[in-house]
């Protein structure tokens, strides 16, 4: 339902305009280590905060590969990770990713090794483990584009390229 309200909200703000469609397939390597784990799952900050997201990859990998639980990082929150679920109280039982300054990353590394957790799903842009320390089993979803329809991007932009004038 929600695809076709932008198809069709697509075609009438602009009916010429060419739309591509795309899945996001989300990967992890050690998928089995999920099913029956009671994970923590970090996803990217701004998509849960400014971007008002409930959820993102890593709970969409928890959930297809059988975790048993999401463990709510609330109660082991520190410091400025505290404050930023004081500020956006809708973020849920997630962890936001934020790290902005030596404070945030250092409270970040410190709720995700203080709360009670078989694995970590860290979903982020940014592979954290070069920023924090982990001191628990994880692992680190990762997504793609995959698009849909064609013509695909790459067909797109090729023939609107041959249509530019050469330089």
């Amino acid at each position: 339902e929600g695809l076709a309200a932008v198809r069709e909200s697509v075609r009438a703000l602009n009916p010429r305009a060419t739309v591509v469609e795309a899945a996001s397939p989300i990967t992890a390597d050690g998928t089995e280590r999920i099913r029956g784990a009671r994970v923590l799952v970090v996803e990217d900050g701004p998509t849960l905060t400014h971007g008002g997201m409930a959820y993102g990859a890593g709970i969409v990998l928890a959930r297809a590969h059988g975790a048993a639980e999401i463990v709510d990082p609330r109660p082991w929150t520190t410091g400025k990770i505290r404050d930023t679920f004081a500020r956006y109280p809708g973020i849920g039982p997630l962890l936001p990713a934020v790290g902005y300054g030596e404070e945030q990353v250092r409270d970040l590394e410190q709720t995700i090794n203080r709360v009670p957790c078989d694995l970590v799903i860290v979903a982020t842009p940014v592979d954290l483990t070069r920023i924090v320390r982990i001191g628990r089993p994880m692992l680190r979803a990762r997504y793609t584009l995959a698009e849909t329809t064609r013509p695909d991007l790459h067909e797109i932009l090729s023939e609107r390229m041959k249509q530019w004038p050469s330089t």
